[in-house]
């Protein structure tokens, strides 16, 4: 039996398998990659490669055993994640793996937003298929905001169309910390977790949050969500996920990322990274 990792190159796979390494042998861990290039580092830590495509069916069919603990971590490209997801479900089933966790979004069946939309059909999908399940219902990363904190510094502003709506987001780190946990430990089957931060905050706090520890105003303006969008496209993002991100805005102003529960906290034992933290250690390294 082995604890496999499907997207493990990408920004939250290598911190699960960070996390893994703390917890395990290597020789405990595969991952599914489809580049044996990028994980090569992986590989000399004793970390078995399977090589395997989310859009190419053949491939998953030797990418998991009887037995496995799968994490699949959910693709990024908007659009095409069901089929992906339903590929890797089907290979999990046939192989006879032990444990399906899935990344996927705060509040389930419950996140009535368009970013939300292929979750729920995940989620569907792996309890149609029988197989013993994780949902691991993730919140909103810091690294959400923290990613572009260079560009709030050099404009001066921040600008959104969440209102006074509150994210209770956590660092990544803490998220793959959970996988980690439900990954090696017992008593997680058939379970869903939602997982968030432990505390909330409005865009307007987090702007005034930047501006304190970078010793300079970084300014919120709220705008409407047809302004936001226009302003996104601006900026050079395409019209359809300019239109996801400001449907984000909307839900967070009503409150689908905002719930502090308190699982992501009791699963890694420790309180989540407060947000001030990931802000000093973006502000570090930009």
């Amino acid at each position: 039996m082995s604890i496999v990792v499907t997207g493990a190159t990408g920004a939250l796979g290598r911190l699960v398998v960070a996390d893994l390494l703390t917890r395990v042998p290597a020789d405990r861990v595969a991952v599914v990659v489809r580049d044996a290039a990028k994980a090569a580092d992986l590989a000399e830590l004793g970390v078995e490669l399977r090589i395997a495509d989310y859009d190419d069916a053949a491939s998953l069919a030797g990418a998991f055993k009887a037995g496995d603990r799968v994490l699949l971590i959910s693709g990024n490209e908007i659009g095409r994640r069901v089929a992906q997801h339903t590929a890797v479900i089907k290979a999990a089933g046939e192989a006879g793996v032990a444990q399906l966790a899935y990344t996927g979004i705060l509040g389930g069946p419950e996140a009535d937003f368009e970013l939300a939309a292929e979750h729920r059909v995940t989620e569907q999908a792996i309890l149609d298929s029988g197989l013993p399940y994780t949902f691991l219902r993730n919140g909103w990363y810091h690294e959400n905001y923290t990613r572009s904190l260079a560009s709030h510094l050099e404009q001066g502003a921040l600008v959104g169309s969440a209102g006074e709506g509150r994210v209770a987001s956590a660092a990544r780190a803490d998220y793959a910390a959970a996988a980690a946990v439900v990954l090696t430990g017992e008593g997680h089957l058939n379970r869903a977790y939602e997982l968030s931060g432990d505390s909330a905050w409005t865009l307007a706090e987090y702007a005034a949050e930047l501006s304190a520890q970078a010793g300079r105003e970084i300014a919120y303006t709220e705008l409407p969500a047809e302004d936001h969008q226009k302003v996104l496209i601006g900026a050079g993002l395409p019209e359809g996920f300019a239109a996801v991100f400001v449907d984000v805005d909307a839900a967070i102003r009503r409150g689908r990322l905002g719930s502090t529960g308190g699982d992501l906290a009791r699963l890694i034992g420790r309180p989540t990274t407060p947000l001030a933290e990931a802000i000093a250690g973006a502000l570090a390294t930009a």
